[in-house]
């Protein structure tokens, strides 16, 4: 049994947002994806999805991504991105899975997960600026929110085990390497694995990857992945 990650699919089977804005490569992105999880997943895999899931704005809208998601193999986690506006709270997202029978689908809010003997965590996280009130506020959440989920699987599983924190923004950029609280939050937490989406086409110049302070940061994005599964373990 593996743990997968991928990031950002951006699916809109039932809305028009085609993603080749981005470049040719997003042309029939959906069938790239679904041709390399077939040849990389098994049943009994996880898979990781860190945010920007889908175009939708409702469940309805949405309903054919899950759709599309569900028949494929594997475990599913998921994680709320910039552009998932189609998320409510937990309760009516599991609602819409039960109704619909996505029997193979969780959500990452505020909680965690057991795989494989390893701790998921995770939060959206949020643009790292200086001088911004507003931005200051959600920043700030979001660093809650992930102590929140971090604190969550070690009271429920223990403290002995690896943690892969997920998260749709950066957990850090270049310019502020040494001043992010994320960063900052893992290391407290002695979190060794970070995953994270968000970065499109000529922003993967300026993705951070590789290990920082003792952390292995992995940008997961589709179009970065080359629309292929990424193994964590």
């Amino acid at each position: 049994m593996s743990i997968y990650a991928i990031s950002d699919l951006h699916l809109s089977f039932s809305t028009n947002k085609p993603m080749n804005v981005f470049g040719n490569n997003w042309n029939d992105h959906e069938k790239k994806i679904k041709n390399n999880w077939l040849k990389t997943v098994k049943n009994e895999d996880t898979i990781l999805l860190p945010g920007d899931f889908s175009w939708g704005m409702t469940f309805e809208e949405v309903k054919p991504d899950f759709e599309y998601l569900n028949e494929l193999p594997g475990r599913k986690i998921i994680l709320k991105g910039n552009h998932d506006y189609w998320w409510g709270t937990a309760n009516k997202i599991k609602e819409f899975f039960e109704t619909n029978c996505f029997n193979n689908i969780d959500i990452l809010y505020n909680n965690s997960y057991l795989i494989e003997d390893k701790i998921v965590s995770g939060t959206r996280g949020w643009t790292i600026t200086d001088n911004d009130e507003d931005n200051e506020k959600i920043y700030k959440r979001e660093t809650l929110r992930l102590e929140l989920s971090l604190k969550d699987g070690i009271n429920k599983y223990g403290d002995d085990k690896e943690i892969i924190v997920c998260m749709h923004y950066p957990p850090t950029n270049k310019d502020m390497m040494e001043n992010s609280r994320f960063i900052q939050i893992m290391k407290n937490y002695n979190v060794k694995k970070c995953i994270y989406g968000h970065l499109h086409g000529e922003a993967h110049e300026e993705a951070v990857v590789g290990n920082v302070d003792g952390i292995d940061i992995k940008l997961v994005s589709c179009d970065y992945t080359d629309f292929k599964l990424i193994k964590l373990s």
